[in-house]
């Protein structure tokens, strides 16, 4: 396929490129240039009036509770979301699969709307929680990566003991981890640090949920007399996911360990747990990406993510931030982060991307693409969208 005539954000740094022609070949961007000539029999589409951008990269979700949209609106954290005694865990236990499979459904055809490529889902249930997953996407074309976890969970006293995980669940991690991408674990402060050296010995992505709230950060130091954050580092996790209330000395010691850390910002204030500190965590060095968390409590809408973060953390902090920052973690830093081809437009990478109408009614005229892109756009201005060089919504 060859496109002609296109504007694009290219590379890294997602350079705006006014026009140019983008040759894709077996999913993958195989030339980015001006004056390209078609093939012979190649198919060639015209998309003067088009901006290509980096197909969205969701670095956080539980579509699994994709049934239990906008319950107990007025409950803690833990009564919500706790992975043992929360709400959300009784529903996914009540709920009959197929019921689980139609919602989940639901939302991966939403997300492929919204322009969101690839997603990264913490999947509960075990290994018939991954196999649930797995079977609902089946027949959807939206990129996976899903990370299972054990079903186990210590508390307080057996932390304090330093027990480890049990037989006969250490015999499950390796049949999880055979169906899945990685292990994606509930928090530092239902695992003793035994349990988490377990987990870090495994091969595949890490990643692990940390200081998402004050209550979680005070547990920890009070059951073990050290920080939530440098506890989650006991898994060797490759990215760390919220990290609100995060110490600075904690942002420091993670950006030297990690890949980086994905936020959550709209999550965290639907749970009333304040705003993720980009600010701090740049400053840091801290390589951020943007995921939209508990469908449960918040839509999978990364343009409203990008605009929600970028607003709200200039009003907290009275100072200016380039666009381009907030729009690089919801593409190339998710990218990154992953170690994967994707989320970004560049020769060789896999060809994941959103077609924008420049000329849609909320866009035009378009004087900063980043800005347009960040706080304008939404679904209703995306043309087309494309995964592995295929376009599975809209059209050219």
């Amino acid at each position: 396929m060859l496109i002609k005539n296109i504007s694009t954000l290219l590379g890294k740094e997602l350079d705006y490129i006014s026009e140019t022609n983008i040759q894709i070949q077996n999913g993958k961007f195989k030339q980015i240039q001006p004056n390209i000539k078609p093939n012979v029999k190649e198919e060639f589409i015209d998309c003067q009036g088009l901006l290509l951008i980096p197909g969205f990269i969701n670095a956080h979700t539980h579509i699994g509770d994709s049934i239990g949209k906008d319950v107990t609106l007025d409950s803690s954290v833990d009564k919500k979301i706790h992975p043992v005694f929360g709400a959300k865990s009784k529903i996914l236990k009540n709920t009959p699969p197929e019921n689980l499979t139609d919602f989940m459904k639901n939302t991966c055809h939403s997300m492929i709307r919204k322009g969101i490529t690839t997603f990264v889902d913490f999947r509960e249930g075990g290994l018939d929680g991954v196999l649930l997953l797995k079977k609902t996407l089946s027949e959807i074309p939206i990129r996976s990566i899903i990370l299972g976890r054990v079903d186990f969970y210590q508390n307080p006293t057996e932390i304090k003991k330093n027990l480890p995980i049990s037989k006969e669940k250490s015999k499950e991690l390796p049949l999880i981890l055979q169906k899945c991408d990685g292990i994606g674990i509930s928090g530092a402060n239902e695992n003793s640090n035994s349990v988490l050296n377990h987990y870090s010995k495994t091969s595949k992505i890490r990643a692990i949920h940390s200081s998402e709230t004050k209550q979680s950060v005070s547990r920890s130091k009070k059951m073990t007399g050290k920080s939530e954050t440098i506890r989650a580092l006991s898994l060797k996790p490759h990215f760390l996911v919220h990290m609100t209330h995060a110490s600075k000395n904690d942002l420091h010691v993670a950006a030297k360990k990690i890949r980086g850390i994905v936020i959550c910002p709209r999550a965290n204030s639907s749970l009333a747990e304040g705003i993720p500190d980009i600010t701090l965590m740049q400053n840091a060095g801290c390589t951020l990406a943007l995921g939209t968390d508990n469908v449960m409590i918040n839509s999978p809408d990364m343009f409203r993510e990008m605009d929600y973060i970028w607003k709200v953390t200039m009003g907290i902090h009275k100072k200016r931030i380039n666009p381009k920052d907030i729009l690089k973690m919801s593409t190339v830093n998710g990218g990154k982060i992953l170690k994967k081809d994707i989320g970004i437009i560049e020769t060789g990478k896999i060809a994941d991307c959103i077609f924008l109408n420049k000329h849609a009614l909320d866009l035009e005229p378009m004087h900063d693409p980043y800005a347009s892109i960040v706080h304008r756009a939404s679904e209703s201005t995306i043309k087309a969208v494309m995964i592995g060089g295929k376009i599975v919504h809209g059209k050219l």
